[in-house]
């Protein structure tokens, strides 16, 4: 049995963040969830927060270390897209993912690491996507926002991987959510063609790497990038 430690996730009202959230309470962790509305599920405690606002992130985090104790395993996992070709994509539409998905991480990593090092503990996940290194038309600002997450923990990695602190990258690919299945049916037939495991994923699959990647089984593995694609990103 890993150690109950105190989980953080971002974005965890709905989705894979939500998936995660479930996980780490089966398992008998101390959770909170940030979310800008809604709730986590139940036994998770959620406190309201904006990862595009550092001192909205550090509000919360405040909260949470009053509740629950210190933050030792942090999930960013809040995103959004905002799709269009290149050629119509405005500035705002470019810097606004940018700002959640990627800076929004680097303001939650920043303010976890401050007790982290005074614990000389702490997993640090950071959820990227197959697009972040396949690439994908119409995504040019969440694509760039997702691999911008690998140099991110990758640079965490060497600067506090002696302190007892790993930082790596889950990739997920294509996943059954409600957004998946408004998906016109010859689009979901098509996806599939292109996922060697011939089907989605469901979010239970990528929350179980995530907390296999927090437990205390992963300390060795840092400034890694885990697809959980069926294959779709083979070879990147």
């Amino acid at each position: 049995m890993t150690t109950p430690r105190t989980v953080l996730i971002t974005g965890g009202n709905r989705g894979i963040g939500y998936a995660i959230a479930t996980e780490f309470v089966a398992l008998g962790h101390r959770v909170a969830v940030t979310a800008r509305s809604a709730e986590g599920p139940a036994g998770s405690f959620t406190v309201q927060a904006d990862v595009t606002d550092a001192a909205s992130i550090d509000a919360a985090f405040t909260l949470v270390e009053a509740e629950l104790g210190p933050v030792e395993v942090v999930i960013a996992n809040a995103g959004v897209t905002r799709d269009t070709l290149l050629m119509r994509m405005s500035d705002e539409d470019f810097t606004s993912v940018i700002d959640t998905n990627l800076s929004g991480a680097f303001r939650v990593v920043k303010r976890a690491s401050k007790g982290m090092l005074k614990a000389r503990f702490g997993r640090i996940i950071l959820l990227s996507s197959v697009v972040g290194m396949l690439g994908s038309a119409g995504q040019v600002n969440y694509s760039a926002s997702k691999s911008g997450l690998i140099g991110l923990a990758r640079s965490v990695t060497r600067e506090l991987g002696a302190r007892g602190i790993t930082a790596n990258v889950v990739a997920p690919g294509f996943i059954e959510t409600d957004m998946t299945a408004e998906l016109p049916e010859a689009q979901q037939a098509a996806y599939l063609k292109s996922i060697p495991a011939g089907r989605f994923a469901t979010p239970s699959e990528v929350a179980k790497v995530i907390a296999w990647v927090a437990s205390d089984d992963a300390a060795y593995i840092s400034g890694a990038v885990i697809p959980v694609d069926g294959g779709l990103g083979m070879g990147h």
